[in-house]
């Protein structure tokens, strides 16, 4: 069994995911400004959008003088102008509602397991965190979809200035708990940025892995969480 005093958590498509395609939030955005656009079109300019700004100013901007909003609707409103929309006044009120519709509940959903999970490795004792690549907007979401309470800290890369892989923001998420590497382990569905960041920095981490994820690198059984509730047999086999 693993003698684990602190767990720590990524949350986009470990713990929550989007309820619809991000083309069908912004086309239903368009429509109620009676603008005309394809959710497949939008969904692949925004593809385009993210991508672009991501390489050019790395997690939401930090230390290049862009706030994690600003970066957010400049993602927003060039999806749109990839689309065919141009119209500065709308492409602004757009892009304002859809940065906050975000932080609503109603845009998201747990995953299967999620919340039975975190519920049962708290009756066991384990302390909680968050690591996650997010802007600020994390806290509420968290809060909005009934997860916060369970969370001693919510570590997102915007507050600690680094973005997984990059093994500082675990570091940091270590002192936050108070432990030692080896007494944490973390839980992720991204290979690189979760579950090899975590054991680079000497962590213990499991990776879910979920129906249709192919083609990544072969990690151990004991290592793998086909959902969430596999969590706590693997901890005790560990």
């Amino acid at each position: 069994m693993l003698r684990l005093r602190l767990v720590t958590w990524d949350v986009k498509d470990t713990l929550l995911r989007l309820r619809q395609p991000v083309g069908q939030s912004y086309c239903a955005e368009a429509q109620a400004h009676g603008v005309r656009v394809q959710p497949e079109a939008l969904s692949k300019a925004f593809r385009e959008a993210y991508g672009a700004q991501s390489r050019r100013f790395p997690n939401y901007g930090q230390g290049q003088g862009l706030s994690s909003k600003r970066w957010w609707l400049d993602v927003v409103k060039q999806t749109f102008r990839l689309a065919g929309v141009h119209e500065d006044g709308v492409l602004s009120l757009m892009a304002e509602n859809l940065y906050w519709d975000f932080c609503s509940a109603r845009n998201w959903e747990l995953l299967p397991g999620a919340s039975e999970t975190l519920s049962r490795c708290c009756q066991r004792g384990l302390r909680m965190g968050v690591v996650s690549n997010f802007d600020n907007r994390l806290e509420d979401i968290l809060a909005q979809c009934d997860l916060r309470r369970h969370f001693e800290f919510v570590l997102t890369s915007e507050a600690a200035g680094f973005a997984k892989p990059d093994g500082r923001i675990f570091e940091k998420a270590l002192r936050l708990g108070g432990v030692l590497p080896e007494q944490a382990a973390h839980i992720g569905d991204d290979y690189a940025r979760d579950y090899r960041a975590a054991r680079e920095v000497g962590m213990h981490s499991f990776l879910l892995r979920t129906t249709g994820q192919g083609g990544q690198p072969e990690v151990p059984p004991g290592h793998v969480l086909p959902t969430l509730s596999h969590l706590l047999a693997l901890i005790e086999k560990g």
